[in-house]
């Protein structure tokens, strides 16, 4: 499944890697692309969009739903 996010409080590309890091800590498989000044998240796996969300509030920064 592919899905898309908008994720708040992503400054640098310090953040970015830490989004990464967190999903692929919940979604090893995951295919990631980050466009760091819109916010837009994109990610395609077969983990539930739930627990995608989770890891990257998890890693301390907002999903707007």
């Amino acid at each position: 499944m592919r899905a898309a996010y908008l994720v708040t409080g992503m400054t640098c590309d310090g953040c970015v890697g830490a989004v990464k890091r967190a999903i692929k800590r919940a979604a090893p498989d995951a295919a990631i692309e980050i466009d760091l000044s819109s916010g837009k998240v994109e990610v395609e796996t077969a983990i539930p969009s739930a627990s995608v969300i989770d890891a990257i509030r998890a890693a301390g920064f907002a999903v707007n739903v």
